[in-house]
């Protein structure tokens, strides 16, 4: 918390306590005016919402950008993938099994031979690896939401959540 907001709150606070004492009788909504008026806080977190929104945006703006980028990437990299097909397919076509150039040497050469299975089914056991359990938290969430127990598991309270609309 900055120094501002963090004396803002407390001079918020100061001025509450002051005006319930004061006047005890006051309804919530009259001291809320009343401290809206008095308090700088109100203006420190409008100020500190719209600093949020613009955080936001900003972050939108880059996952925007950032998505591109990845799918410039992809296709640059696809483009790539396809010229080492054409070179390999024409060498090999060619009988050209060494290419030899001052900025790089390209060669021909068997690659090591690669597992294909047939049928998993007949696969032995000591070739499978066991994977770790994992919680199914969706599962225990929808069982507790609905009135069930589970073991080991409870739900939280609520927090509160900031909730901001813009026009």
């Amino acid at each position: 918390m900055s120094p501002d907001l963090r004396r803002s709150v407390m001079e918020h606070q100061y001025l509450r306590d002051r005006l319930t004492t004061e006047f005890p009788e006051a309804d919530e909504d009259t001291l809320r005016d009343t401290l809206e008026g008095l308090s700088s806080l109100p203006e420190a977190l409008a100020a500190l919402t719209r600093s949020y929104l613009d955080d936001l945006a900003l972050a939108a703006a880059l996952g925007m950008r950032i998505d591109a980028m990845q799918e410039r990437l992809g296709r640059i990299e696809h483009r790539a993938d396809k010229k080492r097909e054409l070179v390999t397919t024409v060498m090999e076509r060619a009988d050209i099994k060494k290419l030899a150039e001052p900025d790089f040497t390209a060669s021909l050469r068997p690659s090591p031979p690669a597992v294909v299975v047939t049928d998993e089914a007949q696969i032995p056991e000591a070739y499978w690896k066991p994977q770790p359990p994992k919680l199914d938290r969706q599962g225990i969430s929808a069982a507790l939401k609905a009135g069930g127990t589970v073991s080991g598991a409870v739900l939280s309270n609520p927090e509160m959540v900031l909730s901001v609309r813009t026009r």
